[in-house]
């Protein structure tokens, strides 16, 4: 999969960040922050470049990939519990250990970048039926995806396995979802669930939503 971002570096004291940064944002990508959970809706396009920016978060252990989709309205209908608020996404490695109090100072700084096209493989992530899903129960097991939210931005962090193991499910966004409903049409919608930890729960450590509930809208009206 091919994909055009834009590369900055981006010094604050005596540290240098990396950021990956989309180089055309989707239209169609949305990611609010409701009261007990986590929406993002997702046309076809939207969903192909998320499943893209994600496989290269597996692979990219030392850049935070930058999705600005902040601004990016959600699909007409759509009815929220309180009042939203509409998030970027940021898809970061945790042995990187970056300091999310630190992104409003690094996204300021981030300037025109340099234009670069990245490539991963079409198949990156395993085959559902290679993942042993009882794993994510054990103690020992670490592989888990983390939220947490600051300036306005969603921050998913986790290892190369855990991007891997996740964007299996994310891939049901393009090769299932478009023709989902018109072989399930009382089924409603398409959608993926990704939760932080061994099982779901209503918060984070970090008080970020603990459910990330991405919708597949075929037919997006604004």
């Amino acid at each position: 999969m091919e994909q055009p971002v834009r590369i900055h570096k981006v010094r604050l004291g005596s540290d240098e960040f990396r950021v990956v940064r989309a180089a055309r944002t989707p239209a169609r990508l949305a990611l609010r922050a409701d009261r007990h959970w986590l929406s993002m809706y997702a046309d076809r396009h939207g969903a192909a470049q998320l499943v893209a920016l994600w496989a290269l978060a597996a692979r990219s252990a030392h850049s935070l990939v930058y999705l600005p989709i902040r601004a990016d309205p959600v699909p007409l209908g759509v009815v929220s519990d309180g009042e939203p608020v509409s998030l970027d996404l940021v898809l970061v490695h945790h042995s990187l250990q970056f300091p999310t109090a630190s992104w409003k100072q690094v996204r300021a700084r981030l300037g025109a970048g340099t234009p670069h096209t990245t490539t991963t493989p079409e198949q990156d992530f395993p085959d559902e039926t290679a993942i042993d899903h009882r794993r994510r129960q054990y103690r020992a097991y670490h592989d888990h995806l983390d939220f947490r939210i600051a300036a306005h931005t969603l921050f998913v962090v986790g290892s190369s396995t855990a991007f891997r193991v996740s964007g299996t499910a994310l891939r049901g966004l393009v090769d299932q979802a478009p023709s989902y409903l018109h072989r399930y049409p009382n089924a409603g919608h398409f959608c993926v669930e990704l939760s932080p930890g061994p099982r779901p729960r209503a918060q984070t450590r970090r008080h970020a939503p603990g459910s990330l509930h991405i919708q597949y809208a075929g037919t997006w009206h604004i």
